[in-house]
């Protein structure tokens, strides 16, 4: 079985085509937990119907704003599945997505993996762009840049164990990947299996400083790093990132 980690908060305008991209998956073995932060619209009445459908689908509410890094613990901590995948609630899956990456994974004995996504705008509209990645992600490379986007990982919670992670406002998804990654090297599927929401509502930092200073908690008290390697390794992702931007994303020609 598939667990899927599904932290939601206030998504409701996007969160039924989430569900309905892995209700839709040709692999059906899956649990699809979905943590709710304690959403202000009726992503709550949307989820009930929806799992009144489908047995499979399991809604938890935190009693309290936990932030998203909580709310994935409290999923990880009460998933059941021998694979773990990740997908926010304003993102999508492509149909194959399950079957294929665990087709990958098991056919190469592989215990964590990443694959390519396009991106979308808020009306569901592509924008032209591809995500691309390195075909291995070790240690060293995990923490020089985040390759893999959220809603393209998976991993053998068999062999990588319970995950947990420091609660830190931004890439806490990154978080884990630089746990996972102490266990097994991440490898990359090159087929494109999933689309990502581009939505103004996003946590993003709006300056550029803002957006490489937003990596210092990750290596700070995500990783545990002291205050100068942490900073060393916030500078050391600026060219990484870099790199990664003007050679693994694609942009379509209009």
């Amino acid at each position: 079985m598939v667990s899927i980690i599904m932290p939601t908060y206030n998504c409701a305008d996007y969160i039924i085509e989430a569900i309905n991209s892995v209700k839709g998956q040709t692999y059906k073995n899956w649990e699809l937990l979905i943590v709710d932060d304690c959403s202000a619209d009726n992503t709550k009445d949307i989820v009930s119907k929806m799992q009144a459908d489908d047995e499979r689908i399991h809604y938890f509410r935190n009693d309290g704003r936990r932030g998203a890094a909580e709310s994935r613990n409290k999923a990880l901590r009460e998933a059941k599945g021998h694979w773990i995948a990740f997908l926010d609630s304003d993102d999508m899956w492509l149909p194959e997505k399950l079957e294929r990456q665990i087709r990958f994974m098991t056919d190469n004995n592989y215990h964590f993996s990443y694959h390519k996504y396009s991106c979308i705008n808020e009306k569901s509209e592509p924008l032209g762009m591809t995500v691309g990645g390195i075909s291995k992600v070790g240690k060293m490379a995990m923490y020089c840049c985040c390759w893999p986007g959220c809603l393209t990982v998976m991993y053998d919670r068999d062999y990588i164990g319970l995950i947990q992670v420091a609660s830190i406002k931004r890439n806490n998804d990154s978080a884990i990947w630089l746990k996972a990654v102490d266990k097994a090297p991440c490898y990359y599927l090159d087929e494109n299996l999933a689309n990502y929401r581009n939505r103004k509502g996003s946590l993003t930092p709006p300056s550029i400083w803002k957006k490489i200073s937003a990596h210092y908690p990750l290596f700070r008290n995500g990783a545990g790093m002291n205050p100068l390697l942490a900073w060393m390794m916030v500078f050391i992702n600026v060219p990484v990132s870099a790199y990664k931007k003007m050679c693994y994303i694609k942009t379509e020609e209009k």
